[in-house]
């Protein structure tokens, strides 16, 4: 057997397979073999069938399989080996596989169209500094996650005299359709004009308003009626609402079933060991999300330090061939830029791990997805009672193979032991910012670091 490559240009070539019979006659020899010892056919002693009866019956197709198998074993072994930067599938050559004649084994010769990308190499030393950024949280952000947590736990009071945004609860009529239903009227939804009506009200006050002129929304004259919003155009006219009840919304207070209920049972006993324990949380937060953008960061700048050519018109065809009815050309067009970005940076990364010798075993796999258990269930640190549970889901979550996640956390691993490689060996610019910087940050835009 004969393997040559040729350049085309720096991004394809053409593989050629030569292959004599001595390469293929001893493999279809054996597989005949062993059909005439598991075929069963009529007029014939099981396994007693003779090689001339299969050879007749069977010969051309168990030739064609054999050579097809040593054909894919070579094509891929010679691109390892020579670890060629292959990109998408070798295309075979159907016109030159058309031409070959099956009747008449001797040699063959197949031909493979590569799409390449250009040689490469990854100094990681010479990658320039990247920016890490620690957020400054103040006093002001603690205050501003601790109101939201007060009003995300908030308690329900009921005032003797409503004010903006309560809810007003009472008997809604209309004398003159007699209507009548008891109902909530929330106040944060009556329009500005008109709200003055709705404050100040006490129990049995009475209030009179036009339904259709009263609220800013018509969804609201829905939720009031309790009709639906097609037939709501059918009410009109001044009801009047014969007040209950009033409720408000009040942001809950520093007490140990507040802590309880966002830290968990025992977290925090007073004000201030509860502003410590969401003061770590919010930091930790926001280290992620600076760990995010990080990753971000440090991808662009390997790809715009790290020049690779790919086959674009060969890719764009191999996709289109490969995805053949779940995508149209245009579509591929539209999102091929995105789709270079994720290939070029595969192969950086695979570059590092070659020469890094990363490896990813079945124990970090198991580990990493016990710690997305974990994080799912809301187990924080070791829990031995819910052990044997976690890695039963685990090991059930990786053997998932119609959604083939075995291949999805084996890959978050590798990249993050990737991302570590790279972290030890690329510089980073160390810089304090503000949240309101970050925000801007994560969002694309430019910002000057104090």
């Amino acid at each position: 057997m004969e393997v040559l490559l040729e350049k085309n240009s720096p991004t394809l070539a053409s593989l050629k397979v030569i292959l004599t019979k001595e390469d293929y006659q001893p493999k279809v020899d054996k597989t005949i073999k062993d059909y005439t010892k598991r075929v069963n056919l009529k007029g014939f002693r099981p396994g007693k069938v003779p090689t001339h009866v299969i050879q007749r019956m069977y010969g051309k197709s168990i030739l064609v399989d054999e050579v097809n198998n040593i054909l894919s074993n070579a094509v891929s072994t010679y691109i390892r080996e020579n670890k060629l930067q292959v990109v998408g599938d070798p295309i075979p050559d159907r016109d030159k596989a058309a031409e070959v004649n099956w009747d008449s084994p001797a040699q063959f010769e197949f031909t493979y169209e590569l799409g390449v990308a250009t040689d490469f190499e990854v100094n990681l030393s010479e990658i320039p500094a990247i920016k890490r950024y620690t957020i400054h949280v103040d006093d002001a952000e603690l205050t501003k996650t601790t109101d939201s947590l007060r009003e995300r736990f908030s308690d329900s009071i009921h005032p003797e005299v409503s004010e903006a945004d309560d809810m007003v609860f009472g008997e809604l009529k209309q004398e003159s359709s007699e209507f009548n239903t008891r109902t909530a009227i929330p106040t944060k939804q009556v329009k500005e004009e008109v709200r003055s009506k709705f404050i100040g009200l006490k129990k049995d006050d009475v209030v009179t308003f036009d339904i259709q002129n009263t609220f800013t929304e018509e969804s609201a004259i829905a939720h009031v009626t309790g009709k639906k919003k097609e037939d709501i155009g059918e009410l009109s006219g001044e009801f009047t609402l014969i007040v209950e009840d009033i409720t408000r919304s009040a942001p809950a207070a520093f007490t140990p079933e507040f802590f309880d209920k966002v830290l968990g049972p025992g977290q925090a006993e007073s004000e201030e060991q509860f502003n410590e324990k969401v003061l770590e949380i919010i930091k930790g937060n926001y280290e992620r999300e600076t760990e995010a953008l990080l990753r971000r960061d440090i991808e662009t700048t390997l790809l715009d330090n790290i020049a690779i050519e790919l086959p674009g018109e060969f890719l764009k065809n191999w996709l289109e061939r490969t995805n053949e009815g779940k995508f149209t050309r245009e579509q591929i067009e539209e999102q091929f830029e995105d789709f270079q970005k994720s290939l070029k940076l595969s192969l950086i990364k695979n570059k590092i791990a070659d020469k890094e010798g990363v490896k990813v075993e079945y124990p970090e796999i198991l580990d990493f997805t016990r710690q997305m258990v974990k994080g799912q269930f809301g187990i924080y640190g070791d829990d031995d009672n819910m052990k044997e549970t976690i890695d039963r889901v685990a090991q059930g979550y990786l053997a998932d193979k119609e959604r083939d996640n075995y291949t999805s956390v084996f890959n978050q691993v590798f990249d993050n032991k990737v991302l570590d490689v790279i972290r030890g060996q690329v510089a980073t610019d160390e810089q304090t910012i503000e949240v309101s910087e970050f925000e801007k940050l994560a969002k694309g835009e430019e910002v000057e670091a104090a």
